[in-house]
């Protein structure tokens, strides 16, 4: 019977050149396989802990030995000799012996790092992909991607209040398509902003990073783009955005765009975003308000949940137990799935099942700090999600989450791109 031998860590570093974990798993049959944990910039209040040293002569405080040394010891004699083929009971293991709301004793890296390098191996094992050994037969959907193609708030370092300035090609029959669509308003994106004047320099996900005037102005230059790579705007390729407000609120409560001069309360928020929505192809909109104004969100759910995506990510943290709440009470229509939130892939799996079954979209997401593993981009086919966030068509770390996507549609012979039919 093929069981986990050894596990063990190591520091290595990721794209923001941080220190994160990286999680190495042996079986006994001699497989080998491994994960690399991701890093938020923006992270919600209440989502999983991430274990730093705190040693100031390391790294500026931001090391990961502790969560290594969590892997290498309390998880290692812990896991040794179990089956790697019952991840459920794998990240029940971890979660018990953690005995936290929020992964604070081993640390949410550490966990998660083990609990996807498990995964990883026992589909070697058996030999299936990734995708089929965690979705069985019904992984079939190629998700659509949200390409971040212009960057603001904390992802850069510019005047632009917004966090993500996305685009969605949603007008087309193949995710290869609808990726080269996209690699191609990004170069033309590139070209208008350096007849512009602007640096072409670029976010943490890849995104252009320019100063502009407003938070609407890079709206109009990524629908030019759109339209000098030959696309129709809202009909093969739309826009969302990516506001992340909770890093606008200030001790006042109130929202400032220091970008445009704008103090903003919930509703002056709601009905910015109105207005943008009916003058932009815009079908989707992630953290429009804080995580901590529920009635703000109730507000926007109730003006604008009809007519386009309202996606919760800080609001949210991946948490099904806070997803069960607004869904109760009505909040949002989507969430965005980050599997560092909340410290293991069964918990991930178990909130994006509530979320399907209440009719709640879901976005399988990376975070501005990644690195090579493509763990996501297999993760998002094998729960359907239909939707992925992995940055813009440029950074390694971000192409990679998308050549995996190209592989696997090679793969399926049965696969389905749904984007024409995704906000039907």
């Amino acid at each position: 019977m093929i069981h986990i031998e050894t596990i063990d860590a190591q520091e290595v570093m990721d794209s923001r050149g941080n220190p994160t974990v990286k999680a190495m798993v042996r079986l006994s049959d001699g497989t080998r396989a491994s994960a690399i944990v991701p890093s938020g910039a923006s992270t919600g209040k209440r989502e999983a802990l991430e274990l730093r040293d705190g040693d100031k002569d390391r790294y500026l405080g931001k090391g990961v030995l502790k969560a290594c040394a969590n892997i290498k010891t309390e998880i290692a004699s812990q896991l040794q000799g179990v089956s790697p083929f019952d991840q459920s009971k794998i990240d029940l293991i971890l979660k018990k012996m953690d005995d936290t709301d929020n992964y604070s004793e081993l640390g949410a890296n550490a966990t998660l790092g083990v609990s996807m390098a498990i995964a990883r191996a026992a589909s070697q094992a058996l030999k299936l992909p990734l995708y089929r050994y965690l979705g069985g037969s019904n992984a079939l959907v190629l998700p659509t991607p949200m390409l971040n193609i212009i960057n603001g708030g904390s992802h850069a370092d510019n005047t632009v209040d917004f966090q993500e300035y996305m685009i969605m090609p949603l007008g087309f029959d193949s995710f290869a398509e609808a990726l080269r669509a996209s690699g191609e308003v990004y170069q033309h994106l590139k070209m208008i902003l350096k007849a512009d004047g602007h640096i072409t320099s670029i976010g943490d996900e890849g995104g252009f990073a320019p100063n502009l005037k407003s938070n609407e102005e890079p709206i109009g230059i990524i629908l030019k783009a759109i339209e000098k790579a030959g696309y129709k705007p809202g009909e093969e390729i739309s826009l969302a955005l990516d506001v992340a407000s909770s890093e606008l609120v200030q001790k006042d409560g109130l929202y400032h765009l220091a970008g445009e001069g704008k103090i903003l309360d919930s509703a002056g928020m709601v009905e910015y975003y109105e207005n943008l929505v009916a003058k932009y192809p815009i079908v989707s909109i992630e953290d429009g308000l804080s995580e901590d104004d529920w009635e703000g969100w109730k507000l926007l759910t109730q003006k604008l949940g009809d007519k386009i995506q309202l996606v919760g990510d800080d609001l949210f943290v991946t948490n099904k137990k806070i997803l069960q709440e607004g869904i109760d009470k009505n909040i949002a229509n989507a969430i965005l799935i980050k599997p560092n939130q909340i410290g293991t892939v069964s918990e991930t799996m178990q909130t994006v099942r509530l979320a399907q079954r209440n009719h709640y979209k879901c976005i399988m997401s990376h975070r501005s700090g990644e690195s090579e593993d493509t763990f996501i981009a297999d993760f998002a086919v094998a729960l359907n999600t239909g939707e992925i966030k992995a940055g813009s068509t440029a950074r390694s770390e971000r192409i990679a989450k998308y050549n995996r996507l190209l592989e696997i549609e090679r793969e399926i012979t049965d696969t389905e791109y749904i984007g024409k039919t995704l906000f039907k």
